[in-house]
């Protein structure tokens, strides 16, 4: 992984003296315990010498080494670099030196958002940096570290590193400047805190709360004054483009207490309904990871009728998004049957001329889904003048689905 960039993603599993720990720090398995008799087939010639107590050029230990693992962690930057290990009372054994292993991976942080990646998120020293418990993960970087509770194996954490790895492998970043600008702005908007209602999505979400839509914004005001609802939505967005939002910090620290979602609908074109369907499963599972105290409610994809043909994708997404609901922390929402009758065709008014994006009469069938799920969760709204600042009005390179 370190020296072949052919390689994207990397699960470490319980390495000792020549992996993930630290060569120079005195524990457990040591660069003596690679270089004696017996053991030259595990490392370069070159790196024998660390271990000579007698030789032309005198003694080596490990403390004269150049170098140290948490370069070679650093060298796998930006990709995925997941450091997994078990415990001792289980196998793990203590000579494969856990801490040692986890201070490698503090001291490569640097490298990593040097690259532009997301590090371990721990600022304190390398070398006085306590471990996390055990089956505490930290998860929201490019750079991961579990320690699980099993023995000398990886296989406990597969259901860990797996999530992880899909919530980046399928994350598409957007690169238009408009898209980055607004990225910002999101950013800067998930910092104001004391959101109760977040609202994510592509542009049916984005409009409704963004102020070159004055009609569609006056509905959301008289929808969710009193609830802090704040609308986190971009247009033409993709749910990759979504996925790739939430990893890059919209969602961090805000805390909502609810989250409501719409997307899908973009990749209808390119993307088959099953890869859909595990695309916003994925956004859910971050969401949730995000934000663990918030109810999310997952809204049916809409029905459009600028082709016919995408319906049956449609139905399939929204029956598989059903699947995922509990009823409590996971709610599903489906206003279709009150946007368009049995065959898919929209009633009149409920969407504006491209087929796509509903009207005021199509926002207001959603709200009121919306409405008593939020009044069960929130109370009723009360009577405020004031909410979070709605979307500023910079335009998508495209507002229209693909």
């Amino acid at each position: 992984m370190a020296f072949d960039m052919r390689f994207a993603v990397v699960l470490i599993g319980s390495s000792g003296e020549g992996g993930a720990k630290l060569h120079r720090r005195n524990w457990g398995e040591a660069v003596e315990n690679l270089t004696g008799s017996g053991e030259y087939h595990w490392m370069a010639g070159n790196f024998l010498k660390y271990g000579a107590s007698e030789a032309t050029f005198g003694s080596k230990t490990a403390g004269d080494l150049p170098v140290d693992a948490h370069e070679l962690i650093a060298l796998c930057a930006p990709r995925l670099t997941f450091v997994s290990y078990g415990v001792p009372e289980k196998g793990d054994a203590k000579w494969l030196d856990h801490q040692g292993s986890y201070m490698a991976a503090i001291a490569a942080q640097p490298v990593f958002r040097l690259l532009g990646a997301r590090d371990l998120g721990v600022r304190e020293d390398y070398r006085t940096a306590k471990m996390p418990a055990v089956n505490v993960a930290l998860l929201d970087g490019q750079l991961a570290w579990r320690q699980h509770d099993g023995g000398h194996t990886d296989a406990p954490n597969w259901k860990y590193f797996i999530p992880w790895a899909d919530k980046f492998l399928m994350a598409a970043p957007r690169a238009d400047a408009n898209s980055r600008l607004a990225h910002e702005q999101l950013l800067a908007k998930a910092k104001q805190g004391n959101i109760y209602v977040y609202f994510e999505g592509d542009s049916i979400a984005r409009r409704w709360g963004a102020t070159d839509y004055p009609p569609l914004l006056e509905n959301w005001k008289k929808n969710f004054y009193g609830w802090n609802a704040a609308d986190f939505g971009w247009g033409a967005d993709h749910v990759e483009h979504i996925l790739w939002r939430l990893n890059d910090g919209e969602l961090d620290g805000v805390n909502p207490k609810v989250i409501v979602l719409l997307g899908g609908t973009n990749n209808l074109r390119d993307t088959s309904a099953a890869d859909v369907s595990k695309r916003l499963e994925t956004v859910l599972r971050v969401m949730q990871a995000k934000a663990p105290n918030a109810a999310v409610i997952l809204t049916a994809i809409f029905p459009r009728n600028d082709n016919m043909a995408l319906l049956p994708a449609i139905a399939e997404i929204n029956a598989n998004l059903a699947k995922l609901a509990d009823g409590r922390k996971v709610r599903y929402v489906n206003v279709n049957d009150r946007l368009a009758d049995s065959s898919g065709k929209l009633y009149d008014g409920m969407m504006n001329a491209d087929k796509l994006h509903p009207t005021v009469k199509g926002y207001q069938v959603w709200a009121d889904a919306l409405k008593p799920i939020l009044t069960e969760l929130l109370g009723p709204a009360p009577p405020l003048k004031t909410t979070h600042r709605p979307l500023p009005a910079i335009p998508p390179p495209t507002d229209i689905f693909h």
